[in-house]
């Protein structure tokens, strides 16, 4: 399994891969974080409301 990445601004984790796909720079993430949720449905989430998260997808709960 391909170890993931945490963007330093928004928290997503992605891959290697997805952040080529993306054409996101690499600079912009850390392998550094902790704790993870999955995040569904952004309008009934409280998590993704607390988090500030916009879109679904999977985060990291604490980047360093």
């Amino acid at each position: 399994m391909a170890k993931k990445l945490a963007s330093k601004q928004t928290k997503e984790l992605l891959t290697d891969v997805e952040i080529r796909e993306k054409k996101l720079r690499k600079e912009d993430f850390t392998p550094t974080w902790q704790g993870r949720v999955f995040i569904l449905d952004t309008e009934k989430s409280h998590i993704a409301q607390q988090m500030d998260i916009k879109s679904k997808g999977e985060y990291a709960i604490k980047i360093r």
